[in-house]
């Protein structure tokens, strides 16, 4: 035993050394979870949501990482902007840990009823899973690795031929198919951490991936969506191990079946799909003694100045389509039976074929003037249900642009300032935002990292709502409507990013 222990502590040591960390201390890692579903008479619990909490301390520096099963970390959703702050000051008050190192994610899990319990329970109980994470620590190694998901999400911000976007969401219908030109960019990776104690045993399986939780089940009540099951599935093929979800750049992924109107909505087969994913690559991980790095910097993002603009222009091509509706013949009565027929024989809708030819032998063409007459009311009748489609669409979008207009001119600021945090455990290293970060933001920190196994971990240690890509602001999606920053904001994340993973090297 003494032999085992002097040879990792002097494997440790190298790896340190060569790492640009000097320690010679082992690694140390815990893990606890608390249940912070409400509880109510006649509320389902179909499967509880969790803070589950993964504590490292490598003698040196001690960090927390949390994955909630919730919408956000403040701004939206039942945890309050208090959360982040409380829960910090208690950690570092009563257990020594440094509250800037203490890392809280939001699977983004939003199911359409009230599932939390009360804030003061939120706080006491994910403080309560960190004392005793902490108290629970035992020596690791660790490792890091990557796996691929591309069947389930895809982006749902659709790239249209005029050059604008059009994002799949129930709150408006999607576009006509002949309009839409391509989907936008996913980020397939799952991003893994494998922690091992002593004896080989998986102790916690940390994993990013980027995706969007909103699924449900068809037994309705409270769900931790597909990351809960996808955790569920890990958990049960490494018995003892702690499976921790982190949601990387997901703002602009939805499930691929998220509007599907020929199933119930189930997040459990995705989330099965996700979690064996994600144990086949966890078993070709090789663990080794790992160094504890956090860095932690405040940067200032820009607010968006430009709503009423924005807001104008909607309010002309509004008034542009309510104006295309005059002229319309047809009402949903007369438009169905003589679509189909049309639809049914598009060259002799109005009767049987024998009936043109016989009017045809004659002489006379009353059945080709109604038919073209039909014809011309059913495309306007057509074009009228896209120019609805679009207007519900635009009542949407200015309303989400007053909300958060309102919401930068009560900040009394031109700039939010948000945290970026970086930690490197091992060869495994995580850069956060609080953002809702958009595919293509993610990816771009990913590939300028000078790390291999680099993951990015949004919707952490706040909630600012949407980060797009500067280049997606003309497009007009969804993501860019809601969302707080100037288009500015991309290149000054981007660049403190790069500079707190420089920071760990």
């Amino acid at each position: 035993m003494l032999f085992r222990v002097l040879r990792a502590t002097a494997c440790l040591t190298i790896f340190l050394i060569s790492a640009g960390t000097v320690s010679a201390e082992v690694l140390k890692a815990g893990v606890a979870k608390s249940d912070i579903s409400r509880v109510e008479e006649g509320l389902r619990i179909n499967d509880p949501v969790y803070s589950k909490v993964l504590v490292l301390d490598d003698g040196t520096t001690q960090a927390v990482i949390i994955g909630m099963d919730v919408t956000a970390i403040g701004g939206i959703g039942e945890v309050t902007d208090a959360f982040l702050p409380e829960l910090r000051a208690r950690v570092e008050g009563e257990l020594g840990i440094p509250g800037k190192h203490v890392l809280v994610n939001a699977s983004h899990n939003h199911p359409p009823l009230s599932f939390l319990c009360s804030h003061e329970e939120q706080v006491a109980r994910t403080f309560d899973a960190v004392k005793r994470a902490q108290a629970a620590m035992v020596p690791v190694t660790a490792g890091a690795g990557s796996g691929e998901e591309a069947r389930i999400s895809m982006n749902r911000t659709l790239r249209l031929s005029d050059g604008t976007g059009w994002t799949i969401r129930h709150s408006n219908p999607s576009p006509p198919d002949n309009v839409v030109e391509s989907v936008g960019p996913v980020d397939t990776e799952i991003g893994i951490l494998r922690l091992d104690k002593e004896d080989g045993s998986p102790l916690a399986v940390v994993y990013n991936f980027a995706c969007h939780p909103y699924v449900t089940v068809p037994e309705g009540g409270v769900t931790a969506d597909f990351p809960g099951f996808a955790s569920k599935a890990i958990e049960e093929n490494l018995p003892g191990a702690m499976a921790i979800f982190l949601q990387g750049a997901g703002g602009d992924i939805t499930p691929i079946l998220y509007k599907d109107v020929n199933r119930a909505r189930d997040s459990a087969p995705e989330g099965r799909i996700l979690g064996l994913t994600t144990l086949k690559a966890v078993r070709a991980i090789e663990t080794k003694p790992a160094g504890l790095r956090v860095v932690n910097e405040a940067l200032p993002l820009p607010r968006k100045s430009d709503f009423d603009d924005r807001v104008a222009e909607l309010e002309a091509e509004q008034a542009s389509l309510l104006k295309s509706l005059r002229g319309t013949s047809l009402n949903l009565k007369t438009f169905v039976p003589l679509y189909v027929r049309h639809l049914m024989d598009p060259e002799h809708p109005l009767d049987y074929k024998y009936r043109y030819l016989q009017s045809e032998s004659i002489g006379e063409d009353e059945f080709t003037n109604i038919d073209n007459q039909n014809r011309s009311h059913l495309a306007k009748y057509v074009r009228n249900i896209q120019s609805m489609e679009k207007l519900a669409r635009i009542q949407d979008k200015i309303a989400t642009l007053r909300r958060h207009q309102k919401i930068n001119h009560d900040s009394g600021e031109e700039t939010v300032t948000t945290e970026v945090q970086g930690i490197r455990i091992g060869d495994f290293v995580l850069v956060s935002s609080p953002t809702e970060m958009l595919s293509t933001v993610g990816m771009n920190v990913k590939n300028a990292s000078p790390f291999e196994h680099t993951f990015v971990a949004a919707y952490s240690n706040g909630y600012i709502h949407y980060g797009p890509p500067a280049s997606e602001y003309p497009m007009g999606g969804y993501e860019v409507t809601e969302c707080l920053l100037d288009p500015e904001w991309q290149a000054l994340y981007e660049s403190k990013a790069a500079e707190v993973l420089k920071a760990l090297e």
